[in-house]
């Protein structure tokens, strides 16, 4: 069944691709395709492009990756340059940084149907679409999930093979497996905490939500974390370094190093992580749904897009779209989820037995179901907001409510001056 429903959309896509077949086949036209370099992510592309070029020969594709650090800077300066990139990957988050600059231009609705990418991708997909149409989309979508270190499990005496389901669970577990020397030193996190990491968005989407508030007013416009539920979620967060002492932020870097290392116990990460923990000798763990918390199922979708850029017209426009096009089909979304271990971005490609089955792709693709993506104004402002707040119960040893109130009056401003007319 599942063979005949990716025959039925590989047909489907041939249809919808035909455009300017004549044309292209004149001349071989060369577009550029940017992202960020991350080393599956690029072998991933480079795979992909082979496969592409080869069912199309009259497009070639430069693939260039850069440094994360500047990658968003040479956008900036290559495109009004009329320079740069034809097809460009950026994240979610960023799509109204480029979409006020005019950097990125609609999805050709004949080739990218909106009403059908409605139905057939996860709803957190359509923080794409602007003014109904859609600027970008993805290969895949990522979520959240729990890893747990086994070995650690069974030095602290827990069961390997049980992993917190609740969040009173996760406290009680990582106060177990916390180690420290005999001048009170950490030397094993019970529970990696790094929120310059997935944990601003474990804290908005998750704890807040599972408290009973929201992070956000229903338009997005108003910081709503300052109510009593949201204090509560806060308070919980933070008492993982302040109360508890299991975690350290800043202990051994990052939590990802933590992890890796088997010097934390848990973290919190998303299916990207996949691969570099496999990689990673001796290091035995799992993979679990987050922690629920009275019941209450929550978690963040986030998501790398690929968009055309306005530097792409003519023949090359139409390149472009035919290339977007492949990225974001289920063939490219398997090989995606084997090469980079990113979620495939279509419900129905998520959603096979084996995908949804699998012991660590599954809990990433169950945890879509109650996955709300954040409508970033400025997701790297947010984030940098979310570092301070810590940064003052940490360094000036400021309450949590204080702390809280200061960072919302900073996000609210951010808000304002996003939201304000221009």
């Amino acid at each position: 069944m599942i063979k005949a429903w990716m025959s039925r959309s590989v047909a489907a896509l041939a249809l919808t691709l035909s455009i300017g077949v004549g044309a292209a086949r004149a001349q071989v036209v060369e577009i550029e395709y940017w992202q960020y370099t991350f080393p599956q992510r690029v072998k991933a592309i480079n795979e992909l492009i082979t496969k592409f070029q080869q069912a199309n020969p009259q497009i070639r594709v430069k693939h260039t990756d850069l440094p994360y650090n500047d990658y968003r800077t040479r956008i900036a300066a290559a495109l009004p340059a009329g320079q740069g990139p034809d097809v460009m990957q950026l994240f979610y988050g960023w799509l109204g940084d480029y979409t006020r600059a005019k950097l990125l231009q609609p999805l050709p609705a004949d080739v990218f149907p909106p009403a059908r990418i409605d139905a057939e991708f996860f709803p957190m997909v359509r923080e794409m679409k602007v003014d109904g149409q859609y600027y970008a989309l993805p290969t895949a979508v990522r979520s959240l999930a729990l890893f747990w270190n086994k070995r650690l499990f069974r030095e602290a005496g827990l069961d390997p093979e049980k992993p917190p389901q609740t969040l009173d669970e996760l406290v009680e577990m990582a106060k177990r497996l916390t180690r420290r020397d005999a001048g009170g030193n950490l030397t094993q996190a019970g529970m990696a905490v790094d929120p310059a990491a997935q944990d601003h968005h474990w804290w908005r989407e998750v704890l807040v939500r599972q408290f009973g508030g929201t992070p956000y007013s229903a338009d997005g416009r108003t910081v709503t974390y300052t109510s009593p539920q949201g204090l509560a979620a806060t308070r919980f967060f933070a008492d993982f370094f302040t109360t508890h002492r299991v975690a350290e932020v800043g202990f051994m870097t990052d939590q990802v190093t933590q992890f890796r290392s088997s010097r934390a116990a848990l973290t919190i990460d998303g299916s990207f992580r996949l691969a570099a923990f496999d990689g990673q000798r001796g290091l035995e763990y799992g993979v679990t749904t987050l922690p629920t918390h009275n019941g209450i199922a929550s978690n963040f979708g986030s998501y790398w897009v690929n968009a055309i850029t306005t530097k792409a017209t003519g023949a090359k426009r139409d390149a472009a779209a035919r290339f977007l096009a492949y990225l974001v089909s289920p063939e490219a979304m398997e090989l995606w989820l084997r090469e980079v271990g990113e979620l495939p971005a279509r419900v129905e490609v998520a959603s096979t037995p084996a995908n949804a089955n699998h012991p660590k792709y599954g809990p990433f693709i169950r945890g879509l179901e109650t996955a709300v993506a954040t409508n970033f104004v400025d997701e790297t402002a947010q984030r940098q907001i979310m570092i301070d707040f810590v940064d003052r119960l940490k360094i000036a040893g400021a309450s949590v409510e204080a702390a809280l109130a200061e960072a919302a009056r900073a996000e609210q401003a951010l808000l304002d001056r996003a939201n304000s007319p221009r």
